[in-house]
């Protein structure tokens, strides 16, 4: 999520911002990636193996760079479905979803852990240039998503898990402080990929509890997988136009997160795609980043206000800086507009409330980077980084042009960072223009 992306998505993204991936990875939650790492680069991730005998297994047995780990329920030693034919050591997908609840992941399915026809989809999204500068979606790394296998050699399926974060406080298109900045929803708690790595980790554990020994490898939105294609396989959603994955009671407020696994489980199935003729989240896009594809939309992260305020580096296009609005970090129209939200549950998980809901643009203007690190330690929000938040918040104070603006701005203007200067400078003018 919103993951990343990024959603990222992200998308997270988030790009799911939480996240982001087929037809296309967007931004954030949209999900961008860890916040101290680089979008997109794998966090190191580990294989583990649930083993009754506790014994390590040997370094090297799967993808390169990855270490095993053992985990030890007390008991005698078994290979992987060794008292039940198929493989799945009695796991079915039902169990799958009761265990993931009990984990505290309120959203869970089963897809095969083999290439999906969304990796041509893919392809041609980043033949297209929809990447932007996002080059770990376009290097080496895009031909390690065709295939889940290439991240755990002995996958034969995807667990694939939703946790909820929606909170009861106003969406973006029901704010209107002038005064204040907007952050997505997805980054006002706690670092989403810590909070679901625990819960997958626990999932993990309940699952070797049942089933034996198996190897398996977690993947929150930072591994080269096209998550939501999976997702939507595994029965979470459908993804829509605006390429968040949409389920039909929860609707699109949850991150996402899978286990790969060496055990054979039956697959769920997708949901069908219930957007129908809807438009409200192509029309109410103020950069027009939703954009037709190959079959059906697709986003341009090129025009997506989450990429210019995190993936982005360096300066945001004249051009598109108006229709940003107060948004200093990702953002949730296309979201906030979506029907099937108006009724999504809410999160019990007090780890994804506000820490600081909607801070005074002035206050973040004036924020050293100490103060920045200090202010949104722990949270999403660091993956911007202290001079490309800055940048944001000249633009969000240029967009909302309010007198008492000046000063700091003034003091933006003068900052050593050159795209610092530029923004505020530009903001100044637009202050300016409305006081004539």
């Amino acid at each position: 999520m919103t993951g990343e992306t990024v959603r990222a998505r992200d998308h997270g993204t988030q790009e799911q911002r939480a996240g982001a991936d087929a037809p296309a990875e967007t931004v954030g939650a949209l999900g961008g990636g860890a916040p101290e790492q680089p979008a997109g680069v794998d966090a190191p991730e580990t294989v583990h193996a649930i083993d009754r005998h506790a014994q390590v297994q040997p370094a090297g047995a799967n993808a390169p760079g990855e270490t095993v780990r053992a985990l030890d329920h007390g008991t005698q030693e078994r290979h992987v479905g060794a008292d039940t034919p198929d493989g799945a050591g009695g796991i079915t997908g039902e169990i799958v979803r009761v265990l993931a609840r009990e984990c505290g992941l309120e959203l869970a399915g089963v897809a095969a852990a083999e290439p999906v026809a969304d990796a041509a989809r893919y392809r041609q999204w980043v033949a297209a240039g929809y990447a932007g500068e996002m080059r770990y979606l376009t290097d080496r790394r895009a031909a390690v998503r065709e295939d889940p296998r290439s991240l755990l050699r002995s996958a034969r399926s995807i667990i694939c898990a939703g946790k909820l974060y929606q909170t009861p406080w106003p969406l973006s298109t029901q704010f209107d402080d002038e005064a204040r900045a907007w952050i997505s929803r997805y980054a006002w708690g706690d670092d989403y990929h810590d909070t679901l790595r625990r819960g997958l980790e626990r999932l993990a554990a309940r699952l070797g509890e049942h089933a034996g020994e198996f190897e398996y490898k977690i993947c929150v939105d930072t591994a080269p997988l096209l998550e939501r294609s999976y997702a939507r396989l595994a029965g979470l959603g459908w993804i829509g136009r605006n390429t968040c994955l949409i389920n039909q009671q929860s609707g699109s407020w949850f991150f996402l997160g899978e286990i790969l696994v060496s055990l054979d489980i039956a697959p769920d199935g997708p949901p069908p795609d219930r957007c129908g003729t809807c438009r409200r989240c192509i029309d109410a896009c103020p950069t027009a980043a939703i954009v037709p594809g190959v079959a059906g939309y697709t986003v341009d992260s090129r025009l997506c206000i989450s990429y210019f305020t995190i993936e982005q580096r360096g300066s945001t296009p004249d051009e598109e800086r108006g229709g940003m609005g107060a948004n200093v970090f990702g953002c949730d129209i296309c979201q906030d507009v979506c029907p099937w939200n108006r009724r999504a549950p809410l999160t019990p998980d007090a780890a994804f409330a506000p820490r600081h809901f909607a801070p005074p643009l002035e206050n973040l203007a004036g924020l050293t980077e100490q103060e920045f690190r200090t202010m949104f330690r722990g949270t999403p929000v660091t993956r911007a980084r202290y001079a490309g938040f800055l940048r944001n918040v000249a633009i969000a104070m240029g967009n909302r042009a309010r007198p008492e603006f000046r000063a700091p701005l003034e003091k933006l203007a003068a900052s050593e960072d050159r795209v610092v200067a530029e923004h505020a400078r530009w903001a100044l003018d637009r202050v300016a223009q409305r006081s004539c």
